[in-house]
């Protein structure tokens, strides 16, 4: 569902994005919003700014979704850090990072 919502905005883009869906206890949708616009092939993302969006927003848990411009789906190493990165830091302070979705098209 989040990629369907996410798939019109996200299909023209020729930069990576990384967009935070805000979720809350019900894991319905507080809010969107868009944490970094990059280059073609990476957009830099530091899990403070995550969530001090997150916090702002009181939220409970998010979903993070970043689009692959260059049509390769494979989440790379540095997708794979930062989801460990914010999953960590979620749980200190106690905001679930339910999942990062890589979106290609």
């Amino acid at each position: 569902m989040c990629v369907q919502l996410l798939a019109a905005e996200f299909r023209y883009l020729t930069k990576e994005h990384f967009v935070c869906l805000f979720l809350n206890t019900k894991n319905r949708l507080i809010a969107k919003k868009i944490i970094s616009a990059g280059s073609f092939n990476s957009a830099i993302v530091h899990p403070r700014e995550v969530f001090r969006s997150a916090i702002k927003r009181a939220s409970a848990s998010l979903i993070c979704v970043h689009n692959h411009p260059n049509d390769d789906s494979t989440p790379s190493l540095e997708d794979v850090e930062l989801t460990k990165r914010l999953a960590v830091a979620g749980e200190i302070i106690g905001i679930q990072v339910l999942d990062q979705l890589n979106y290609w098209e």
